[in-house]
């Protein structure tokens, strides 16, 4: 009687399954699709509108014109707008895995800052001038982040919390930005060259330094996929996950280096560049759900398309002037933010 009845539920869950599947499926479809579109208006559109012809011309290196030319160097900005918006969301992703925090984000807990930070350290007072060099000390600087918040977080009674990671986090990213600040106002030169940097922007891409940070921002992805499964079991609590085989330290240590890579490679092209990571993976999980072998891919494209959006947004809403894409993000942001707070303190009432 027990097997009969348990057939038509088993049949039921399979369903579930199937149907859930395809959803997902015909979402990254979707995504896909937007993330293809977005790219041709972010060729399009900037202190001046280009057509087809012209954009077709720029593609094949016909740089006879003034339009052909603009959209020449657009497609390396829009490259770029596309990989940091991916890494970013992904890295936050996998943060708000790591910490089971959902307000988890590189900005947020410091570590864009920890990086912004080195290379303000390395160019000032080490000569630091590459772009090879920056990405090296943006990384150092993002996993000491890292460590000095969930150290900070940790101490007490009931170990590193949502809360106490949030304002630690917070505490230090003020505390990082002071520094620089420090660093940066008797040093002219330095300031100079990092004054729109700061902000955040992928105004200054170039191929080269795509490049240059792409074969980071694979390894970086590649450890944060490869570590979905791990992430799932970490879902569930360390108690749970060691006892379905999983090495708890292990899993956290490889996820947040793979997240510090990214964070790190990304903020050394195109700055601190927040809340990317915050909104990104709060939305996924509505379309895919929690589940990290879908969650990560699907944020990336909606990081891309997210930040490559942005950055047309602040090309196009100060012509001729721009507005950098950290700008735009910051007021997408911070109202996301202030509404995931108010929902976590409704839920601890």
């Amino acid at each position: 009687m027990t097997t009969v009845a348990s057939a038509p539920a088993a049949a039921s869950t399979a369903s579930l399954r199937r149907r859930s599947g395809r959803r997902r499926v015909l979402w990254v479809l979707v995504l896909a699709v937007a993330v293809a579109v977005i790219c041709v208006l972010s060729v399009t559109f900037g202190n001046r509108t280009v057509d087809a012809s012209q954009i077709i011309a720029g593609l094949t290196g016909d740089l006879t014109t003034t339009d052909a030319a603009a959209v020449a160097r657009r497609v390396p900005r829009t490259i770029l707008a596309l990989l940091v918006g991916a890494s970013l969301a992904v890295a936050g992703a996998v943060m708000q895995g790591v910490t089971r925090n959902p307000l988890a984000d590189p900005q947020i807990l410091g570590i864009n800052g920890g990086a912004s930070l080195a290379v303000v350290t390395g160019l000032a007072f080490f000569g630091v001038t590459s772009a090879l060099g920056y990405i090296w000390l943006a990384m150092l600087g993002a996993a000491l982040a890292a460590l000095f918040v969930y150290t900070i977080g940790s101490l007490g009674r009931g170990g590193a919390s949502p809360l106490k990671l949030a304002l630690a986090g917070a505490a230090t990213a003020v505390a990082f930005t002071s520094l620089i600040s420090a660093i940066l106002l008797p040093r002219i030169d330095v300031m100079s060259v990092f004054r729109f940097w700061q902000i955040g922007g992928v105004g200054g891409a170039t191929t080269q330094n795509i490049l240059l940070v792409l074969p980071f921002l694979a390894v970086g992805m590649v450890i944060c996929v490869a570590s979905a499964a791990a992430l799932n079991a970490l879902a569930l609590g360390d108690d749970l996950a060691t006892g379905l085989g999983q090495k708890v330290r292990t899993a956290r240590l490889l996820s947040a280096l793979g997240a510090v890579i990214l964070c790190g490679a990304a903020t050394a092209v195109a700055g601190p560049i927040g809340f990317v990571g915050l909104i990104v993976p709060h939305v996924c999980r509505l379309l895919v759900g929690p589940d990290h072998r879908w969650l990560l891919p699907v944020s990336a494209l909606v990081g891309a398309g997210l930040l490559t959006v942005a950055d047309v947004v602040g090309r196009v809403i100060a012509r001729p002037q721009e507005v950098e894409v950290g700008v735009v993000t910051a007021l997408i942001g911070a109202p996301f933010f202030i509404a995931i707070v108010r929902r976590q303190k409704m839920r601890a009432l």
